[in-house]
């Protein structure tokens, strides 16, 4: 075989994130001659583990989704997985999420926060109720995309075909609750410190659907042993077994669409039946050469690049590491490995919002009004604590605890400071205010036990992971989404305006998500192994 032969494939994967990984996975195992391709050194994106000073943290995702789990078990793929139990609390209230049954101590923790609000918050949990119920039909069979439902008649009988109709009208009640959850919000409650109690550790703009679905979702956390990233490893370690090639720490720079060939930095071209995209969309429609593709495809194709060019990714991340010199009991007795904690009930307001805004606008001219809106940002904020050797206790050295805080961050204003030669200073102080935020509040000991820290900004994700703005969720819900993003459409959700060329990852269906990687990728693959049978 000859060189060119050797760099023709039946179908290539760009980007080696979950998505990529999932497509290339199926498509492997279906016999087609792959070659995945990944501009970083690991493969996995944001679902990824690294370790340090014999310290195990999760790079992205802090524990993942049920859907995960019938990849595993169609792939038979060789990764144990353990319960993410998730905690929440404001102040020095705090309790365990086991299901749906804890919305009652939801209920009354919030109560007890505002006790004036009674009415308002039964009115909110009446419509958070409906909603669990509601999402508890959508998931209330196993996945039929990991099913042969061809050879298993008794599931497509006694499962699918009773489910079908359950699922049309729970998504037709979804449908009317896509409002921005706030905006439904203040339908439901008066007090705005509440509202922010219950929405700001949401993307701005969230459906209504979306955000009070969660305390189901909470309930179907699992931790794979080792790490998240364990799952990108097994994954790797099954295309290989497929006979499928990798190639990482490749970057591609250009797409000649007519010629089905894609160019790396160094020159070298890569010949595709069908192209798998799963990097960002804004790079595939401006590395993407048409060339003499029909005038139909064409049309089409600088429509859809209009609308990416309109689209805006959503928030980002600001993620702590801290290296601790206490035992995990230490943090055990108060609550579980995955924490969302509000230190102050008295909420955001606009602080993130028009004051954010405001700030962003006039950048540079009052430094004074920028050192208290960031103390303020960060006291009132809502963070996301995740403790790996809570779930798993060999990702710790013994009688110390890793732990990882996170909170949503604007890309644009890690811009504003890396152009002011500020990033490192500003990065530092922000690490410093949240250990002592959460010592005043909800760690006393921590300040003084803290043995290393360091942290990811947006910039750090956008940079590893070639996500625009460093977004972990794909597009923002404050902008013209560009993408697919109903449900009862997810199926047209991988398709670019170039027949063989397919989308998928976050960027290919809003909101986005390890279920979303999970599903496009599969989609896609499907599709593509459908069309040569």
């Amino acid at each position: 075989m000859n060189n060119a032969d050797q760099k023709r494939f039946d179908a290539i994967i760009v980007g080696g994130g979950l998505a990529g990984l999932t497509s290339a996975v199926f498509l492997s195992q279906a016999g087609k001659k792959i070659l995945l391709i990944e501009k970083n050194a690991e493969f996995g994106g944001l679902v990824n583990s690294f370790e340090r000073d014999g310290f195990v943290f999760d790079a992205g995702a802090r524990a993942i989704l049920g859907v995960v789990l019938a990849m595993l078990k169609d792939l038979k793929l060789d990764i144990e997985v353990v319960s993410s139990k998730v905690s929440l609390g404001v102040e020095d209230k705090i309790i365990g999420i086991e299901g749906p049954n804890s919305v009652g101590e939801y209920r009354d923790l919030l109560v007890s926060l505002y006790p004036d609000s009674v009415e308002d918050i039964d009115k909110f949990i009446e419509v958070m109720i409906r909603i669990m119920k509601l999402i508890d039909i959508i998931y209330g069979i196993d996945n039929p995309l990991f099913k042969d439902i061809k050879k298993d008649k008794a599931y497509f009988l006694k499962e699918l075909l009773p489910w079908l109709p359950k699922f049309m009208f729970a998504m037709s009640r979804i449908e009317r609750l896509s409002t921005p959850c706030e905006e439904d919000l203040k339908e439901l409650i008066k007090d705005p410190s509440l509202i922010d109690i219950i929405s700001q550790h949401f993307f701005k703009g969230t459906p209504t659907f979306f955000a009070l679905s969660y305390f189901t979702l909470y309930s179907s956390y699992v931790y794979p042993k080792g790490g998240t990233g364990k799952l990108a490893e097994v994954l790797v370690e099954k295309i290989q077994a497929f006979n499928g090639d990798i190639l990482p720490n490749t970057v591609i720079k250009k797409i000649h669409a007519d010629q089905q060939v894609i160019v790396d930095e160094n020159n070298n071209e890569y010949h595709y039946e069908d192209l798998v995209w799963a990097a960002d969309l804004k790079t595939f429609y401006t590395i993407t050469d048409l060339g003499n593709l029909a005038p139909k495809i064409r049309e089409k194709f600088e429509t859809t690049k209009a609308l990416m060019a309109k689209g805006r990714p959503s928030e980002s991340v600001f993620s702590l590491y801290l290296e601790v010199d206490l035992p995990v009991s230490y943090f055990k007795k108060s609550f579980n490995g995955h924490l969302f904690y509000t230190p102050s009930r008295k909420g955001l307001g606009n602080i993130n919002k028009s004051e954010l805004k405001g700030m962003l606008e006039k950048w540079g001219e009052t430094d004074k009004e920028e050192v208290l809106w960031l103390d303020r940002f960060l006291e009132y904020n809502t963070y996301e604590i995740a403790i790996p050797a809570m779930r798993d206790s060999n990702l710790a050295p013994e009688g110390k605890t890793g732990l990882i805080v996170s909170l949503l961050m604007e890309a644009e204003l890690f811009y504003k400071v890396e152009e002011s030669g500020l990033y490192e200073e500003f990065r530092r102080e922000i690490e410093n205010k949240i250990i002592s935020v959460l010592s005043e509040s909800l760690c006393p000991e921590l300040k003084d036990k803290v043995e290393k820290q360091f942290s990811f900004t947006p910039l750090s994700v956008e940079n590893r992971v070639g996500s625009m703005g460093g977004a972990i969720v794909g597009w923002s819900f404050e902008a013209p989404i560009p993408v697919v993003y109903k449900m009862q459409q997810v199926n047209k959700s991988v398709l670019t305006p170039i027949p063989n060329i397919y989308q998928v990852g976050q960027w290919a269906y809003n909101p986005a998500g390890t279920p979303t990687c999970i599903i496009t990728g599969k989609l896609a693959a499907d599709r593509i192994i459908k069309k040569h049978k």
